[in-house]
């Protein structure tokens, strides 16, 4: 209040000795009019520390919040960080720094304010740190809630559509590091992407890379250990901070250029490139629609005679027989603790289940339904309806049709490497997607059970996934989350 007091007449004082609240109100929404806040970067004086912040976010790419996380700042770490970006007056680039050694900002002498009274020293970084943490788990609920409320089978748009900000809940997901540890881990998955760049250096050497979704960087690292000239690495999520420590820490900042932003709206340094690399797979191989990201890159960026990895795709169904899982899934429903809750089902069915499938429960041969040539491939392609017919191994009862994918590196290679997400294989982190039925269907060894599967984006959100299954004239449509 003292600050207020010396640079307010006598008389714009409300009379406060009758204690009234409306008038403390009163004078602390005068106080906050009068609020102006000068920007971190530029001479841009906002209104409030969140429209700072926010501006400093978007306008110079620099989230405070993800620095106070990234280096795990206290409060007097917060400090002396807004002082020396005053004082220094650095871009925001040059925060994002290898943490070998001490911060740039460590020293005490940054804890005298560099500029009288600023709002941004008067704030409680709990509530900042909460905030975005609430923020973020708040996108991530809604696109959740999307995908389960909103199932229309209509075509949706392309991911290159989407706004920024309508996107951002799905970045945001990629930049906690409990995901790129869980990928990173999935042997299968990280080995095969190893196994790719190290037994086929011809696809690399002194060819320029682009690495779609880089994530931590371990592709671009890949690459540039296989004799890439040069590798361009782009991720929008946060976690690309962390990965230029990791590139700079192996000492592959010479060839590797890493870039933060989504590849539909950032410029690269290149014009073309020879080789793009990316781990764009989705539960069910299409859920997130990362390929489109992918096919955006290709079309744009690949030179004559390069090639995406991996190259071809296939996604297959089988049928599965397992009475004891149906039976806590969706039987479980007609009789809880003597009442009927029968109409539960039509909530529980749609939702896809992602999970490890016990391969004994398979009754059927696989069946692909659709192979996907990445370097052919057009956007609108990623959504087709196809029949397909499951050759019954077992006289059972057909209880759900369970989906998974299969991923090549083939062209130019002259070792060729491939892995699969089905059941009878090592699991990876995708796992397999399950399908459960209402009411199973019997059925007998040596029988063709046909069915038809549609494939949908969600007309409200491209990157949620609808699937579509017919099968003895019975329809479903599932969404994944």
């Amino acid at each position: 209040m003292e600050r207020y007091m010396e640079n307010n007449d006598a008389e714009d004082i409300p009379d406060l000795s009758d204690s009234d609240d409306d008038q403390w109100q009163s004078m602390e929404e005068s106080l906050d009019s009068n609020l102006k806040v000068l920007c971190l970067f530029c001479d841009r004086c906002l209104n409030s520390v969140d429209d700072t912040l926010s501006h400093c976010k978007s306008e110079h790419e620099v989230d405070v919040a993800s620095l106070l996380r990234i280096y795990k700042l206290d409060d007097y770490g917060y400090i002396k960080l807004i002082n020396y970006i005053r004082t220094v007056k650095c871009s925001g680039e040059s925060l994002f720094i290898a943490q070998e050694g001490a911060l740039p900002w460590e020293s005490d002498d940054y804890m005298r304010p560099s500029l009288q009274d600023d709002p941004l020293l008067q704030i409680d970084i709990e509530d900042l740190t909460c905030t975005r943490a609430m923020e973020d788990l708040h996108r991530l609920k809604q696109l959740a809630q999307g995908l389960v409320l909103n199932a229309d089978v209509s075509v949706g748009g392309a991911v290159a559509d989407l706004r920024e900000d309508e996107d951002e809940a799905y970045f945001s997901s990629y930049g906690h590091y409990a995901i790129h540890e869980e990928m990173l881990k999935d042997k299968v998955r990280t080995e095969s992407y190893r196994d790719f760049a190290y037994l086929n250096p011809d696809v690399f050497r002194g060819k320029v890379v682009l690495d779609v979704g880089c994530g931590t960087g371990i592709l671009s690292m890949f690459a540039a250990r296989s004799g890439a000239r040069k590798v361009i690495a782009v991720d929008q999520s946060d976690i690309v901070y962390q990965a230029m420590d990791i590139v700079r820490s192996n000492n592959l900042q010479e060839v590797i250029t890493l870039i933060k932003g989504r590849i539909e709206d950032v410029d690269l340094p290149v014009e073309k490139v020879d080789v793009i690399i990316s781990e764009w797979m989705g539960y069910f191989l299409l859920f997130e629609s990362m390929l489109d990201s992918v096919l955006y890159a290709r079309d744009r960026y690949l030179a004559d005679g390069g090639s995406v990895y991996p190259d071809s795709c296939s996604l297959s169904l089988a049928a599965v027989g397992d009475e004891r899982r149906h039976r806590e899934r969706i039987a479980f429903w007609d009789d809880v603790y003597g009442f009927g809750m029968a109409c539960m089902k039509r909530a529980v069915v749609p939702e896809a289940a992602v999970e490890v499938l016990d391969s004994g429960t398979l009754i059927s041969d696989p069946a692909v339904v659709r192979t996907i040539d990445c370097n052919a491939v057009c956007v609108s392609e990623l959504e087709f309806e196809t029949d397909f017919c499951l050759k019954i191994t077992h006289n059972t009862l057909c209880t759900a049709i369970v989906g998974y994918f299969d991923i090549f590196f083939d062209k130019n290679c002259e070792n060729k490497v491939t892995f699969s997400t089905g059941p009878q294989c090592t699991k990876t982190h995708w796992k397999q997607t399950v399908f459960l039925l209402e009411n199973p269907i019997p059925v007998q060894t040596g029988e063709e059970l046909n069915g038809r599967i549609a494939l949908r984006k969600n007309r409200k959100d491209p990157r949620a996934l609808l699937v579509s299954l017919s099968v003895r004239d019975v329809k479903q449509t599932y969404s994944l989350q």
